[in-house]
C-alpha cells in the first residue's frame, strides 16, 4: 500500500476499523493539499486524531448538523476539493438523506461519506443508533458507490480507492474491533469486484462487511464436520455489485445465502436477488439479515447472535438450505 501507514493483521487486533481509516486518511491528506476531513462534531467518534495531528487546519467541524455536513462537502467539492466527511451511518443516510441525494449524487460531485457505527455496531445505543436501512438508502442513489469492508485492511483499501477514483462514495464501517479476515493487503482489493474467501461447491454464502468473517469461520467448521465444500463470497461492493460473480455461483452450486448486518428488504441479499432475477437463473435462496423488524438493543455479538448473522446461524441456515430441492440439470430454460 502506496504511504506511510503501514499496518498488519497484529496492528488490526490492536485498533478498530475506524482508528484504520483515519490514519489512512491522514496519509492522504498530508500528501494532497486538495483533501479536507469534514466532521459533525463526531471528530473523536469517527477516529479523526491522527488527522488533526498531521493538517488540524483541514479539518472542519459543521457541528451536529449532518445536512449540513453534506452542504458544505458538496460546495467544496464543486470547488475542486475532495471532502471526505465523516458520521455515524444512521445520519449520514438518514438524517441527510435529502442533501445526500440532491447536494452530493444529484450533481456527481467527488465527495466521500465514511459512515461509521454502521449496521448494529453500536448495538447498545439503541435504535435510533442503528443502521440496518441505509444499504437499501444508499444504493438506490445514481451516481453512488457502496462499499461495505470486511475488516481494517478491506478498509484501507475502500478509503483509498474512494480518493483515487472521482466521484461520490459511501464507505460503511463498523464502530468496533472488527474481527481480522486478510493477513496480507495483497488479496485482489477491486472496486467492483468480489472475493471468494473460501472454496465452494455445494453452496455459496455472499456477505459483507462483519459477518464475512461470520461466513469463513461456518464454511470451515462445515467442512470439518458435515463434509461440505461452501463457498464464500465477500461482497465488498454493493453497488456496482459483482453480477459475474453471483452468476457464477448460483450456476455452480444452485443453492445461495446472504448474510448483512442489515434489513433483508433493499440490502445485499436483494441486491444479490435481482441479479439472479434478471438473469433468470432459480436457484435455492435464503437471505439472512434482520428480517423486517428493529433490532434488539445490546452487544453487537450478542445481536448478531439473536438475529443468526453469526456463525451458528449460518451453519443452520447452510444446513437447512442443504436440504433445498432442484432440477440438477444443465437446461436453464425451464428456469427463465
Amino acid at each position: 500500500m502506496a504511504g506511510g501507514f503501514v499496518y498488519n493483521a497484529i496492528d488490526q487486533t490492536e485498533i478498530s476499523t475506524a482508528e484504520i481509516y483515519g490514519k489512512t486518511l491522514a496519509d492522504i491528506i498530508v500528501n494532497d493539499p486538495k483533501v479536507v476531513a469534514i466532521t459533525a462534531d463526531l471528530a473523536k467518534s469517527t477516529k479523526l486524531g491522527d488527522v488533526l495531528k498531521v493538517c488540524p487546519e483541514r479539518v472542519i467541524n459543521v457541528g451536529i448538523a449532518e445536512q449540513d455536513m453534506f452542504g458544505v462537502g458538496a460546495g467544496m467539492a464543486r470547488a475542486g476539493m475532495i471532502p471526505f466527511m465523516s458520521g455515524f451511518s444512521a445520519f449520514t443516510s438518514m438524517r441527510a438523506c435529502d442533501q445526500l441525494h440532491t447536494d452530493i449524487c444529484y450533481q456527481n460531485v467527488n465527495a466521500k461519506i465514511i459512515a461509521t457505527h454502521a449496521g448494529t455496531s453500536f448495538g447498545q445505543a439503541g435504535s435510533t443508533h442503528h443502521a440496518i436501512t441505509d444499504i437499501a438508502i444508499t444504493r438506490a442513489m445514481p451516481n453512488l458507490t457502496v462499499i461495505v469492508p470486511a475488516d481494517g485492511i478491506e478498509t484501507a483499501h475502500a478509503v483509498r480507492a474512494a480518493y483515487e477514483n472521482y466521484g461520490p462514495y459511501y464507505i460503511r464501517i463498523n464502530r468496533g474491533f472488527d474481527r481480522v479476515l486478510y493477513l496480507s493487503e495483497d488479496y485482489g482489493f477491486e472496486v467492483g469486484k468480489a472475493v471468494e474467501i473460501h472454496e465452494g461447491t455445494d453452496i455459496t454464502v455472499i456477505a459483507c462487511g462483519s459477518c464475512v468473517f461470520q461466513a469463513l469461520q461456518a464454511a470451515n467448521f462445515l467442512e470439518n464436520t458435515d463434509g461440505l465444500k461452501v463457498r464464500v463470497l465477500n461482497m465488498h461492493t454493493i453497488k456496482p455489485i459483482d453480477k459475474e460473480a453471483i452468476v457464477k455461483a448460483v450456476s455452480d452450486t444452485r443453492r445461495i445465502i446472504t448474510v448483512e448486518d442489515h434489513s433483508v428488504i433493499g440490502g445485499l441479499g436483494s441486491a444479490v436477488a435481482e441479479v439472479m432475477a434478471q438473469a433468470g437463473k432459480g436457484c435455492a435462496f435464503k437471505m439472512l439479515g434482520h428480517q423486517d423488524k428493529f433490532a434488539p438493543i445490546g452487544l453487537h455479538e450478542d445481536i448478531m447472535s439473536e438475529v443468526g448473522i453469526d456463525t451458528n446461524g449460518i451453519i443452520a441456515a447452510i444446513r437447512e438450505t442443504m436440504k433445498a430441492d432442484f432440477e440438477e440439470d444443465d437446461n436453464w430454460e425451464d428456469d427463465v
